[in-house]
């Protein structure tokens, strides 16, 4: 009985989990237009939601998690946006784990958030070069690691703020 009330719960949590990831990626989309920065810079409002399931749920909770938002870009804007959705989400998700591994609780949510931005950069990028079967695309990482550090850090103080507050739901 408490082992299937705990696997409704997860399947129940990480449905929202989904469903906050999807909303907030949304509005993403509807805000980062207006500030005019450059391809592939965003803030990452859904990786949040992705690094709050790594810590609290565990890291295949969090790789679940990052296909299924693959498998919605899939759905919503084609094939491309689905490899490159699903390596950024899969180097980040990797990066943070080994980080809280190695440094246990020494590691912080904006360390966490800047080196999962940086990594989901070069996830991104190297789908890219596969696709069109170049390395040359890796030229553009120093400015997308500038802005995934900017961002991190934005990202990382929203998971600050709101982590005690999720916790107190508890």
């Amino acid at each position: 009985m408490n082992k299937s009330f705990n696997k409704t719960k997860k399947i129940t949590t990480m449905g929202l989990l989904f469903a906050l990831a999807m909303v907030l990626s949304f509005v993403e989309s509807m805000l980062m237009p207006i500030f005019g920065l450059p391809v592939g810079v965003k803030l990452g409002l859904s990786n949040i939601v992705v690094m709050y399931c790594m810590i609290y749920m565990g890291f295949s909770s969090a790789v679940q998690l990052a296909i299924l938002k693959g498998l919605f870009a899939f759905l919503t804007r084609g094939a491309t946006a689905c490899l490159l959705a699903t390596l950024g989400g899969l180097f980040s998700i990797t990066i943070m784990f080994i980080l809280r591994a190695l440094l246990k609780d020494k590691v912080n949510y904006y360390t966490l958030s800047v080196f999962g931005a940086i990594f989901h950069n070069v996830g991104q990028l190297t789908g890219a070069s596969m696709i069109f079967g170049t390395s040359m695309i890796m030229y553009y990482l120093p400015i997308l690691a500038i802005s995934a550090i900017i961002m991190g850090l934005i990202t990382g103080a929203v998971l600050t703020v709101v982590i005690p507050a999720l916790n107190r739901l508890k």
